[in-house]
């Protein structure tokens, strides 16, 4: 049975190894995409900066100068930022409202709507569409009309997922997408992505994925045309177990969110959790958090509950080694607890003839003292090791990040031959400032766990010697021998090592601090262990 057991798992481990190594294209697209989103986002702040520009500069413009320009804001803003596209939704309808234009009131009401419902505010986007005068609306706005009543419908029939309310409003939504799809044209993308989502709600599978496969394959859409059309057949895929196919489309529809700087997506979420089920965690991490950050960007209550729901279960698999070691260092507590009832009940027994019964309990007491130090030891070791191994974890990705682009910079002017800039790059690598960074992480993560070692190790000395460091200075040299010193670092020559200086040096450091403390040199050492973490 044991063998058995082990082959499934080794079974499950090579497939799922063989299934990420016939996706690294696809991540690495990814990858390189994500380092630069920033550069994507850069590029619409810009359009956003200019509609504004335009707008600060005009001299008392017209309502409809200024109609026109807060529809281009909110244009920009709606699947970038939810409070933005908010605030110029609400100034289409005051203008509308100025302008005495019932049809650009009844459209900005449609905007409004929109965003609404990417904020899973069902009942305020019901309520304001139920105000929309339809006849109004020109046959354009019309369809996004219908076709934004048939989503609400649907994302509160996904959100519900009631036996009996889910029917009903997927019957409702089939009705709307009906009326926007006959204002449509039979080969246009929305006729197609939205029959294709009636299909999909009402079980008809084959026509769903016929209708957003030929759009994917036969029509030139947009990034943001493609990562909805493709997250929505993934969906098919994952609902039939088939997470590659699923994935296939993920890691595209990511991409494209990722290129039109679109912060309100569900692409990144679900293919973090298809990793994660597949048992990539690593790269199920790295995504949940790029899909934590955009829905943190944007803004939108339900996005970022959905996210932060997952996030944890995928980070708690990261942490699975520090929670094994801490499993493992409770078993020896509890056994070295065990020993020790043992060792005393044995010395009770062998000196009970010879010490009173007062020396015993003496002994038994002094004996519990002791262990409860080496327990709360212990305890304090493993909050150390646990900041520290969080610390140098991202520290050393932080520089294999480093050296992935600096890898990539010299491979380019490797192909190039531009050999002289390879010098120059090389020249521009500044070890100092590495090195200051290096000590300013150190002082960080040192001072999370001591937040009172400056003030303890200043109680050594008298106030004429204390330690006084600069504006934003965490720590000086001083206090970082003995923070490491306070972490069970005590060999001067790794302590000279860790901050660049001789073995001469350290050992004249300490001899001049323990000189001017208040405390014999002997103590000294002591008393900086004796400094407490929170």
């Amino acid at each position: 049975m044991k063998r058995l057991l082990f082959f499934i798992s080794f079974l499950f481990l090579f497939h799922s190894a063989f299934a990420k190594q016939g996706h690294d294209s696809l991540f690495t697209k990814l990858n390189i995409e994500i380092d630069k989103k920033k550069d994507y986002d850069a590029e619409k702040i810009k359009r956003i900066e200019k509609l504004q520009q335009d707008l600060n500069n005009a001299t008392n413009p017209a309502p409809e100068f200024r109609y026109n320009t807060y529809l281009n804001l909110y244009e920009e803003y709606r699947s970038f930022n939810y409070e933005k596209a908010f605030y110029y939704a609400q100034k289409l309808q005051a203008t509308g409202y100025l302008l005495k234009n019932p049809a650009k009131v009844a459209f900005s009401k449609v905007k409004f709507g929109f965003i609404l419902l990417s904020s899973g505010m069902f009942k305020e986007a019901f309520d304001t569409l139920k105000t929309v005068n339809v006849k109004l609306l020109d046959d354009e706005s019309k369809k996004g009309y219908y076709f934004l009543i048939a989503r609400t419908y649907y994302d509160l029939s996904d959100y519900d997922k009631d036996n009996y309310y889910t029917p009903i409003y997927n019957e409702r939504a089939g009705k709307y997408i009906d009326s926007g799809a006959a204002l449509c044209q039979p080969n246009s993308f929305e006729y197609l992505y939205y029959n294709g989502l009636k299909y999909l709600k009402t079980g008809n599978i084959p026509k769903a994925v016929t209708n957003l496969k030929a759009l994917i394959s036969k029509y030139h859409l947009t990034d943001h045309e493609f990562a909805v059309t493709a997250s929505t057949l993934s969906d098919i895929y994952i609902r039939e177990s088939e997470p590659d196919s699923a994935i296939d489309l993920l890691v595209p529809a990511a991409i494209a969110d990722v290129r039109s700087a679109t912060k309100e997506t569900a692409a990144m979420t679900n293919l973090a959790q298809l990793l994660h089920q597949n048992g990539d965690v690593e790269d199920a991490y790295i995504y949940i958090k790029q899909a934590l950050d955009d829905a943190t960007y944007y803004g939108a209550r339900q996005r970022k509950i959905q996210v932060s729901a997952i996030l944890p279960v995928i980070a708690s698999e990261r942490i699975n080694s520090v929670e094994g070691q801490r499993r493992v260092l409770f078993f020896y507590a509890s056994l070295l607890t065990v020993l020790a009832v043992i060792v005393v009940a044995f010395a009770v027994i062998i000196y009970k003839q010879l010490r009173k019964l007062r020396v015993a309990d003496k002994v038994i007491l002094e004996t519990n003292h002791n262990l409860q130090e080496s327990i709360n030891k212990l305890n304090e070791a493993n909050k150390i090791k646990e900041e520290y191994i969080g610390y140098y974890f991202n520290l050393i990705s932080e520089y294999i990040n480093k050296l992935d682009k600096f890898k990539r910079s010299v491979d380019n002017k490797l192909t190039t031959k531009r050999f002289e800039d390879i010098r120059i790059l090389v020249n521009n690598i500044n070890l100092t400032k590495e090195r200051e960074e290096l000590f300013i992480n150190f002082d960080r993560a040192f001072l999370k766990i001591f937040p009172n070692f400056v003030n303890s190790y200043n109680a050594l000395f008298s106030e004429e010697n204390h330690v006084k460091l600069l504006p934003n200075q965490l720590m000086n040299t001083d206090l970082r021998i003995f923070a490491l010193v306070r972490l069970g670092i005590n060999d001067t020559e790794k302590i000279s090592h860790i901050l660049e200086y001789s073995v001469n040096t350290i050992y004249n450091y300490k001899a001049r601090i323990k000189a001017k403390s208040l405390i014999s040199n002997d103590e000294f050492e002591h008393a900086i262990m004796e400094i407490k973490a929170v």
